[in-house]
């Protein structure tokens, strides 16, 4: 899914549809469109770690979006039946989805403006893999955007390995998120084939991925991109710290990349 700040979502079989979920529910519908960059070289041994705290992330939400939010996880819940996520309580899925989604926009915003030189406005941001719109629609929920409802989503339904090779979705994106989706080094050519030059793909993952980033170093590299820092976040789930690693896209991604849907997992870089 994608939104301006625009979120797209790149799925990958289920037994349902997003794209069914988001159309029930109570936000207004999505639009389509999409349009359009560079930067320099930084490997694994330069990085960087910062740490984000907040006492809760929802809190800083107001009203209107908090509204949303609690529709949204309403929604969530009422179609659980169809095993979107395993958590079914309120205050589970608030603490373990809805917090753990939000802790990964500060270190996003901050990485994007001061590695990207730009401003953190109209982002077209790409969400692989989101399943029940986590952290997708969350992200459009918090993203300032001066637009009624959710009008900022897109809910796309095909495999990233395909929108990777589409000249509509290749290198058009901003920013691309994933979590809990796949490994890094499969997750990497998954993402940044989809990231313009110049953008970041963030991997939100668990309180000690220095052994996956460091397996999925190549992978990274042969995408065109660098990881720029690990950023420890105070997520109120229940597996307290998480990571954000942060990549930022220094050149192309050659052309061959992704490769057929299924070889990124079946034989990673």
């Amino acid at each position: 899914m994608f939104y301006r700040c625009k979120i797209l979502n790149v799925n990958f079989p289920s037994s349902m549809s997003l794209g069914t979920f988001v159309k029930h529910l109570p936000f207004s519908k999505p639009k389509t469109s999409l349009p359009p960059q560079r930067l320099n070289f930084k490997s694994l041994t330069t990085t960087t770690t910062c740490v984000t705290r907040s006492s809760s992330y929802f809190e800083t939400l107001n009203s209107r979006q908090k509204d949303q939010i609690h529709l949204y996880v309403d929604a969530l819940l009422q179609w659980n039946q169809m095993n979107l996520t395993a958590v079914n309580e309120v205050n589970e899925v608030m603490e373990r989805h809805i917090e753990d989604s939000l802790a990964i926009i500060p270190p996003i915003q901050n990485s994007y403006i001061s590695s990207c030189n730009n401003s953190f406005d109209n982002l077209r941001i790409v969400d692989v893999g989101s399943g029940a719109g986590l952290p997708g629609l969350v992200l459009a929920v918090a993203c300032p955007v001066n637009l009624i409802g959710l009008s900022n989503v897109q809910v796309v339904r095909e495999r990233a390995e395909k929108l990777g090779q589409d000249s509509n979705f290749r290198e058009r994106f901003d920013v691309a998120v994933a979590r809990a989706v796949a490994e890094m080094k499969v997750l990497a050519e998954y993402c940044l084939p989809l990231v313009r030059v110049g953008g970041l793909f963030v991997a939100a993952k668990g309180h000690n991925p220095q052994d996956e980033v460091k397996s999925a170093e190549r992978a990274t590299k042969l995408m065109g991109a660098s990881v720029l820092q690990l950023c420890s976040v105070e997520s109120h789930s229940p597996h307290g710290q998480r990571t954000a690693i942060i990549c930022l896209k220094n050149r192309p991604t050659p052309r061959k990349y992704p490769r057929d849907p299924g070889t990124p997992t079946k034989e990673p870089l």
